[in-house]
């Protein structure tokens, strides 16, 4: 009787308790509770006038108080600044360099510039005494352009080759830019750039775990190129649930690869894009394997520098690449190093990176960009020996704009929320389609230049760098981010 009389109590107490609740409700002393969800994006008008404050509140905060900050903001069509803030300074601009090689590439080549592969040849078909393939830093070109080779000769009735020779980069030229940094340059984004260049030079390697206590199984996806490094796998499978803790480095000056940690027996397969340490023999094994595979038996090979001296007999096949607008797009949109680098050796024709380099400057200061607003050491931007200011990377956007090949120039950059390393980036907001632009990463850098179409205000050009700091990748793009979300605001205000 007692527990039914406390049972009794407590259920009238808690339909006592639920009826305070629901006249609190209806008389709003209570909050309705909250869906937690996104936060919705900043609204309101900003006038050009109070632009500055809140910049200023997103670079001032305590995080970036040890960050150095570069920024230019103007109108495209008339110049005005709207905001400056150490734009005539000095910094590491990362991949915004790009923006400035492969506006000089388009003015020197032109959009429709197609980079020619070609096989020359001595003797009578079936048997020849030797082909020779000459190289043409070709960024694009794959094995599959390769075989497209090899079929053109096999047509011809070329059976059997006494010496197969293939010419690559000058000798005197450094395949690996000397300022970039050792981590990176055995890494796929890091790849040695030569004339002799095939499926990007880099390869795929995937580690796979096995049963518990045993080794990470290693897998190419190109037995060639995997024949370049010799491997010392010091990695265990762990037991499911554990954390991951792979590491790969490189061996300075050695085609060694040191694989240490573990990987739990359930992951995924763990994915890395390596460098092939030397371009010319792959490329070269890579011609022979594709011959052989057409029927073509070749006696001798060898690798030999390029000549512009040795005047070529008869072509015998030839592939192209696709046009420049297409390699820019690459470049620029996937922010592609091996593509920039190879492109920063075009306009110097048969010249060095470093020749190449005075050509891009050349080219720039024609164009109008000031020639002391900048100092580059490569046309990727992987070299923190870059030095570009916020002003350098806005005068060639906007001077681009007013050439014949702007559409080109401005197609080959990311759309925000649509595509490239932009992709991700203001998805579902405002800035999606509005903005054209460069993103740039490294460790203490990030950057993002490029056009701005605004709704309420006029189009714009402008170029965000922050150096030095020590906040993540994430944090850094977050508070760009910010900025570009205050300049889609922007409105003409009276006054």
């Amino acid at each position: 009787m007692l527990t039914r009389l406390l049972q009794f109590r407590k259920s009238v107490a808690l339909l006592l308790f639920l009826l305070e609740v629901l006249l609190a409700l209806t008389q709003g002393v209570i909050a309705t509770p909250k869906v937690f969800e996104k936060p919705p994006e900043a609204s309101g008008h900003i006038c050009p006038t109070d632009l500055a404050a809140a910049v200023e509140e997103v670079t001032s905060r305590p995080k970036f108080k040890r960050a150095r900050w570069g920024i230019l903001i103007q109108t495209l069509a008339s110049k005005r600044t709207l905001y400056a803030h150490e734009a005539k300074k000095y910094f590491i601009p990362a991949s915004n360099v790009k923006l400035l090689t492969t506006a000089a590439a388009l003015r020197e080549l032109g959009s429709q510039f197609q980079i020619r592969t070609s096989v020359y040849g001595t003797g009578t078909s079936p048997s020849m005494n030797n082909l020779r393939l000459i190289g043409q830093g070709d960024p694009s070109l794959t094995t599959v352009q390769l075989k497209a080779l090899a079929q053109q000769l096999k047509r011809q009735g070329v059976r059997r080759v006494q010496h197969l020779m293939v010419e690559g980069g000058n000798s005197s030229e450094p395949a690996i830019n000397p300022t970039w940094e050792w981590e990176d340059v055995y890494a796929y984004y890091g790849a040695a750039v030569n004339r002799l260049i095939l499926n990007e030079n880099a390869v795929t390697l995937t580690l796979l775990p096995q049963q518990f206590g045993q080794p990470l199984e290693l897998r190419w996806d190109d037995s060639i190129a995997a024949k370049q490094w010799r491997v010392d796998n010091h990695t265990i499978t762990a037991l499911a649930g554990a954390s991951y803790t792979v590491e790969i480095t490189g061996t300075l000056g050695q085609p060694v690869l040191q694989i240490t940690g573990h990987l739990a027996q359930e992951a995924e397969p763990d994915i890395w894009g390596l460098a092939i340490p030397n371009p010319g023999r792959y490329f070269l094994q890579s011609f022979q394997s594709v011959l052989a595979a057409e029927g073509i038996r070749v006696n001798q090979v060898s690798v030999v520098p390029y000549s512009p001296l040795t005047q070529p007999k008869a072509e015998l096949a030839a592939v192209e690449s696709p046009p420049l607008a297409v390699l820019l797009k690459e470049t620029n949109q996937q922010s592609n190093n091996l593509y920039a680098e190879a492109l920063l050796r075009k306009p110097g024709n048969e010249l060095t990176a470093g020749d190449g380099l005075d050509v891009v400057k050349q080219s720039l200061t024609e164009l109008g960009v000031d020639p002391r607003s900048y100092v580059l050491a490569d046309g990727s931007g992987l070299s923190r020996h870059n030095l570009v200011t916020p002003e350098a990377i806005t005068q060639a956007l906007r001077l681009m704009a007013r050439t014949p090949e702007a559409e080109v120039y401005r197609s080959s950059l990311s759309v925000a929320g649509v595509n490239g390393t932009l992709k991700r980036r203001f998805q579902d907001t405002s800035t999606q389609g509005s903005l054209q632009g460069k993103t740039g990463t490294m460790s203490g850098v990030s950057a993002l230049s490029g056009y701005l179409e605004v709704p309420s205000y006029r189009p714009l050009v402008f170029s965000i760098m922050v150096n030095q700091s020590n906040q993540s990748a994430s944090a850094r793009q977050e508070a760009i981010d910010e900025i570009i979300s205050l300049l889609i605001r922007l409105r003409a205000c009276p006054g």
